[in-house]
């Protein structure tokens, strides 16, 4: 059975599976997102996850034979430099006479290959906010990987571990801030509805906070823990993915009472496992679920029945790889967020463009006027994009 921990340097969730012989526990494993080598939790032994530090000249090879190897190269490096420094201006001098000859053809030395590349990547939406740095004071974040927006444009910022959430008014001013649990809460979604009530999954389950307080209003009522994400839907409803040896998704209108449950959603659509799930929902109630470990974006009907699949692992547009957020625009774009930037597919799963941004957009919100607001660990993004 297909086990999961948090990767100890980045938090990204990582699969592995047990081995049956007790006394291999040292095997070790790659983190999608942060490509660290990680060695997975023992829990009979009571150890932890941890990250691999190799180090050089540790091993066989012994560091005084490393030494005798580098003493010989650092040599042939500064007979390298001091013959460059000789002749360096002689072939300056005949680059430059050769590029005065030349005058049909005029150079542009001081022109980056990559800036037209750059340029086209993030014309498609316009910058209109951002905020935050680094840090532990108000309006800085240290690891913050949800975001939410009321109907009154308040943005809530939540930081993956400690329980803090910050908030903001529409211009990103700080407002104040709340926590919930404790030093040790893993926040895994964040949601807000127009009314200001703000949702948050930790501990398996859904908490209800008034927005501008930070006032604990109760749980979600469901029978089990096991939440993963929520979002909230147009007519105030919410969707949910929860996972407890299956991936459902179930919705919930706006009394909080159970309306569908897609129970094993991904892993029934793909055959294949699925234990970190992202939702975003569409204006005529549409479900996309981001499944991280499958690499793909799941579209169920609002009668919850699977409709699309698309996006698999890969580096080529449309491809996916360590995605952790998704949302949807009022044109019924869908957007996921990977290592790569925001990829932008239409609502059939067609890819159309690439965001670029400084950072992973962690989370991503849309507001009613159709502005997307990113999370990016440690600055807020807000942006406008265009009508088809």
């Amino acid at each position: 059975m297909p086990q999961t921990f948090d990767c100890p340097k980045c938090g990204a969730p990582v699969a592995f599976e047990r081995s049956a012989d007790p006394n291999n526990t040292k095997s070790t494993l790659r983190c999608a997102y942060c490509h660290s080598h990680l060695i997975a939790p023992n829990a009979l032994a009571g150890e932890p996850a941890r990250v691999v530090h190799i180090q050089f000249g540790s091993g066989k090879f012994p560091k005084s034979l490393w030494l005798l190897l580098a003493i010989p190269l650092l040599i042939l490096v500064v007979i390298g430099l001091a013959a460059f420094g000789i002749l360096a201006p002689a072939f300056y001098s005949v680059s430059r006479a050769v590029s005065n000859s030349n005058t049909s053809v005029p150079s542009r030395p001081n022109t980056p290959k990559t800036a037209p590349k750059k340029e086209s990547t993030n014309s498609f939406a316009t910058e209109l906010l951002r905020f935050g740095s680094e840090g532990i004071g108000p309006g800085m974040f240290t690891d913050a990987r949800s975001i939410a927006v009321d109907g009154a444009g308040r943005m809530y910022v939540g930081e993956y571990s400690g329980g803090r959430i910050q908030v903001f008014d529409p211009a990103g001013k700080f407002v104040g801030q709340w926590t919930i649990g404790d030093r040790k809460t893993i926040l895994r979604g964040l949601a807000a509805d127009r009314k200001g009530m703000v949702y948050a999954v930790h501990g398996g389950r859904i908490h209800r906070y008034r927005g501008e307080t930070g006032e604990h209003l109760g749980e979600l009522d469901y029978q089990r823990s096991g939440f993963d994400d929520v979002t909230v839907a147009a007519d105030g409803g919410l969707v949910t993915a929860w996972y407890s040896n299956r991936d459902d998704i179930v919705a919930f209108d706006a009394n909080g009472k159970v309306l569908r449950t897609i129970p094993a959603a991904i892993s029934s659509a793909s055959g294949d496992s699925e234990l970190s799930t992202r939702v975003a929902v569409d204006g005529q109630g549409n479900i996309y679920a981001l499944g991280t470990f499958n690499n793909s974006v799941f579209k169920f009907g609002r009668d919850g029945k699977f409709s699309n699949r698309f996006g698999s692992g890969g580096d080529q547009p449309g491809q996916l790889r360590a995605p952790y957020s998704i949302a949807v625009d009022g044109f019924g774009r869908v957007y996921v967020g990977d290592i790569k930037g925001i990829q932008v597919f239409d609502a059939n799963g067609r890819f159309l463009t690439l965001l670029t941004l400084k950072g992973v957009a962690f989370g991503m919100v849309f507001n009613d006027k159709n502005e997307l607001f990113v999370i990016a660990r440690d600055h807020v993004i807000k942006y406008a994009v265009p009508a088809p």
